[in-house]
């Protein structure tokens, strides 16, 4: 589909999950949902006032269970992030690690986004983006739901700093192959590798991506940057 085609309309690139909110992550949830759960609004926030410092923001786009997140955020102490999420039970499993690991450098926004990066992110904003196994909508008809393509790819790398990342990892070569396309094609975006990118030794192994290894799914990951 092309660009034009896809512009002037949005297209949620998530369904909302069912799966169970346990006693733990109610209790997280309702007990720091204030203090780190940003609620969406309709201009750019300020993300030094939102953290309190200046240090490099990474935003991490569908963090699921917020295992990542929290390793990530855990081991970087000295960088701030940025989830985006609409699954309430990883929400709060989330908030759950924060106490845990006493974490004062993650804060979140429950929303769809494609919104949130369009609405919520002022250009130059960025020093990095992870997204770890969004949905690949394997049918052809649902290709249109997938989040990597133009024009989000676009306003992604409008808000990224020159030098920045966009760093992306999935399962699915078709999905992993139609993102290289799109990435390609986004103004600005530089590939760092020859084709997909080696594997990022820091970036800890969730359970999903445990899921897709055990039904021999290859893993393949796409690094580029900010020109």
């Amino acid at each position: 589909m092309a660009e034009a085609e896809r512009a002037g309309r949005h297209i949620r690139s998530y369904v909302l999950r069912t799966g169970r909110f346990s006693d733990s992550q109610k209790r997280a949830y309702n007990a720091l949902s204030g203090k780190f759960v940003i609620p969406f609004q309709d201009s750019p926030v300020d993300l030094q006032e939102l953290f309190g410092n200046d240090r490099p923001v990474t935003l991490e786009i569908g963090f699921g269970m917020g295992t990542a997140t929290a390793l990530i955020a855990d081991e970087n102490r000295e960088k701030n992030y940025l989830g985006v999420e609409v699954h309430r039970p990883g929400i709060g499993r989330l908030l759950w690690e924060i106490e845990r690991r006493s974490l004062s450098n993650i804060r979140i926004i429950e929303y769809d986004a494609a919104v949130v990066v369009e609405k919520m992110l002022a250009p130059l904003s960025l020093d990095a983006v992870h997204m770890f196994f969004p949905d690949p909508w394997p049918k052809k008809r649902h290709h249109k739901r997938r989040l990597i393509q133009r024009p989000f790819t676009r306003n992604l790398c409008e808000a990224l700093k020159p030098g920045a990342y966009i760093y992306m990892v999935t399962d699915w070569e078709d999905y992993a192959n139609w993102a290289l396309e799109e990435l390609r094609a986004t103004p600005g975006l530089v590939n760092s590798y020859d084709g997909f990118a080696p594997p990022m030794e820091w970036r800890p192994r969730t359970q999903f991506e445990q899921k897709g290894l055990d039904k021999k799914h290859q893993i393949r990951e796409l690094f580029f940057t900010k020109a």
